[in-house]
C-alpha cells in the first residue's frame, strides 16, 4: 500500500463524511447507526496511529466521541493517519496486544477509509468514488485476513457478488458487505 492509494482514499472518505447529516441513519455495518460508526472510527483511529508510530496505545476513550466538532476531529485524525502510513517503514508493530506487520496495519487503514467510507456514503445517500487500484488492494487485504476478521467479529460472512462485479463490489463482498445494501 502506498501513499498514492491512501491519500485519494482519505480525501474521498472525508468528502463523504462532510456530507453526513443524519447521525441516526442506519448503516450497512450491523449494529451501527451513523453515530455509532463515527464513534468506532474516532475510537480506533488513535490506536492505528499509535501502531503506525510504534507507540504505546492510547488509554481507552470513554463516553461518546461524536461531539459537536466530530467532522474536525475526524479530519485531523484522517490527516494524521495518512501522514503516518504514507511512509510507515517495515517490520512489525503492536495493535493492542497483537503483533502485526506494519504493512498489514496500513492495509487496515486503507480498508477503514474505503469500507467505512462506503458505509457512510450508503447511509447518507451519497456515492463513494474509489480508485480501482485502492479497491483491489482492499479486496486482497479482506481476502487475506477474512477468516480471522470474521472470527473476531470484524467482518460478517462473505457476500457473493456477480462475476462481473467491480473491484469495489468485490472488496465489499469479501468484507461481508452487500454491495446492493440500501437504507
Amino acid at each position: 500500500m502506498t501513499a498514492s492509494l491512501l491519500r485519494p482514499a482519505a480525501a474521498e472518505f472525508l468528502r463523504v463524511a462532510h456530507g453526513v447529516r443524519d447521525l441516526s441513519a442506519a448503516t450497512p455495518c450491523a449494529g451501527f447507526d451513523v453515530r455509532g460508526l463515527l464513534h468506532h472510527l474516532l475510537y480506533w483511529g488513535p490506536w492505528l496511529i499509535a501502531a503506525g508510530r510504534r507507540e504505546e496505545p492510547p488509554a481507552p476513550a470513554s463516553g461518546s466521541l461524536v461531539a459537536d466538532d466530530w467532522r474536525g476531529a475526524l479530519e485531523k485524525q484522517t490527516e494524521t493517519l495518512v501522514e503516518v502510513f504514507s511512509a510507515p517503514g517495515s517490520g512489525t508493530t503492536f495493535l493492542g496486544a497483537a503483533e502485526l506487520p506494519v504493512s498489514v496495519v496500513g492495509d487496515m487503514v486503507l480498508g477503514e477509509f474505503v469500507l467505512h467510507g462506503w458505509d457512510l456514503a450508503r447511509a447518507s445517500g451519497q456515492s463513494l468514488r474509489c480508485a480501482p487500484e485502492a479497491a483491489v488492494a482492499v479486496f486482497e487485504s479482506a481476502v487475506a485476513m477474512g477468516e480471522q476478521a470474521r472470527a473476531m467479529g470484524v467482518y460478517g460472512p462473505a457476500v457473493e457478488v456477480a462475476v462481473d462485479a467491480s473491484p469495489l463490489e468485490r472488496a465489499l463482498g469479501a468484507s461481508g458487505r452487500d454491495p446492493a445494501w440500501m437504507p
